[in-house]
């Protein structure tokens, strides 16, 4: 009580703090009477229970009040990626500490520098390096702040369970670099969640940290809308199942040289099935994950004048190690048939689909496989570097052309310092190539730099 005092005495004195503080009062008047009645939900074994934080600014309300589960999922970091934004610096607390709402987000700015090879990309996408080289571009200057975010967390108490609406935004959403786009947006109610958010086929935290937004060649990612079913505790035994909305792309090119197209994409039929199953332990701050995927892709034979369907699957094994409070190692590797989709070299350039050897008309899932290793070591309490070497591979490009992409490696090593609570600077060196078919290859490399406040 006494820090929190404090904190309040501090807002007041300014001209801001007297500016929230009305805010804070308007939006209680709305907010109390509609959240009064609500009754206060058992506590469960299943978190780790929190404070709020010393940063958060308590616009109303008391914490001393708060209800310790509604805290504790309000804060909640068990599946945050390195780069997303956080937790809420600003905090709405109903009187009777049943519910309270979180804002938060993330100023951040981004400057590159290619060179003996470059990526016309603000994510170094090795399936984007040219192959052959381009000598007129071989060096490329760029700079960013598209991926400053904005978010809203609110988390009420209920007989059912914690009940949680989340929306989070990014200013990537247009040719420019700058429109609105949204990230993630979801409801949850106990275990069951609704709407856009990160797959489950996907381990957001086994992933090294990296400036590079598009990260390493053989990860994952992707935020489908979906109807999921989770447990997730920080020690013991984690699982989920979900139902996703497929994105599918394809090689439904003329490849048989007939002079019209012999396949094409239709609506999805059928949803894209993930689950997983975790061990965690050390309060969440390590775990193993073995994931599988199912999927049933449609695509039109327009030869036969018929819908076709391909199965797809996969399967990978992930998780973070963290050895001492000095040392963490991450890991991944995934294979699988038709998965280009959450791959992150291939995703969106149509490799969940290609043209068999035998059969105009007929397309299969190609072979893909995924693999990371990393490790971060915390050098001081505010200096920390971390590194590691990921590669994607792809198989069965059929009657394809001799250019099409066959392999990509991605190596990294960066540093990060934070002078003061919520900043962070970053400075970064990454080596990418592209290897085809035909085995002709090429290499990009780049250095990042990066200043990002959080709040």
């Amino acid at each position: 009580m006494g820090q929190f005092s404090k904190a309040v005495r501090l807002v007041r004195r300014a001209r801001l703090g007297r500016n929230l503080i009305i805010f804070g009062s308007v939006a209680a008047a709305v907010i109390v009477p509609i959240l009064a009645a609500a009754e206060p939900a058992p506590e469960t074994d299943d978190y780790i229970f929190m404070e709020s934080p010393k940063r958060a600014i308590i616009l109303t309300g008391d914490t001393a009040n708060a209800h310790r589960e509604v805290m504790t999922v309000m804060y909640d970091t068990q599946e945050l990626h390195f780069q997303d934004p956080g937790i809420p610096r600003f905090l709405l607390i109903d009187r009777e500490g049943t519910a309270a709402l979180g804002i938060g987000g993330a100023v951040q700015g981004v400057f590159s520098y290619d060179f003996r090879g470059s990526i016309d990309d603000g994510g170094f996408t090795t399936f984007e390096i040219p192959v052959p080289a381009d000598k007129a571009e071989r060096e490329r200057m760029q700079g960013s702040a598209n991926h400053s975010s904005l978010f809203i967390k609110f988390v009420k108490q209920t007989k059912l369970g914690p009940l949680v609406a989340y929306a989070e935004s990014q200013f990537s959403g247009s040719a420019n670099g700058y429109g609105f786009k949204v990230q993630q947006a979801y409801v949850s109610l106990g275990n069951v969640t609704v709407g856009k958010t990160r797959s489950s086929f996907v381990d957001a935290t086994a992933c090294m940290p990296t400036i590079d937004y598009q990260g390493p060649s053989g990860g994952t990612g992707g935020k489908p809308m979906m109807l999921r079913y989770r447990l997730l505790r920080p020690n013991g035994v984690s699982w989920a199942v979900s139902a996703e909305m497929p994105s599918v792309t394809g090689q439904y090119t003329d490849v048989y040289g007939m002079g019209v197209p012999v396949t094409a994409s239709i609506s999805p039929r059928v949803p894209d099935i993930p689950a997983f199953i975790q061990y965690g332990w050390d309060n969440g701050k390590s775990h193993v994950r073995f994931s599988a995927v199912f999927r049933d892709i449609a695509y039109r034979d327009l030869l036969s004048g018929k819908n076709r369907y391909e199965p797809g699957w996969g399967v990978q094994l992930s998780g973070v190690a963290n050895a001492t409070r000095y040392l963490t190692f991450y890991y991944q590797g995934l294979y699988g048939r038709g998965v280009g989709t959450w791959l992150n070299d291939l995703s969106g350039f149509g490799y969940d689909l290609v043209p068999t050897t035998d059969d105009p008309g007929k397309m299969r899932a190609p072979g893909s496989l995924g693999v990371l290793a990393g490790a971060r070591v915390n050098l001081t309490k505010n200096l920390f570097i971390s590194g590691g070497y990921s590669f994607c591979r792809l198989y069965d490009q059929g009657r394809l052309p001799d250019n099409t992409y066959k392999r990509g490696n991605y190596a990294i090593v960066n540093a990060f310092y934070s002078p003061i609570p919520d900043l962070l600077i970053g400075v970064e060196y990454i080596h990418g190539s592209r290897k085809n078919v035909d085995n002709e290859h090429a290499q990009a490399n780049r250095l990042n730099a990066m200043l990002k406040y959080s709040f």
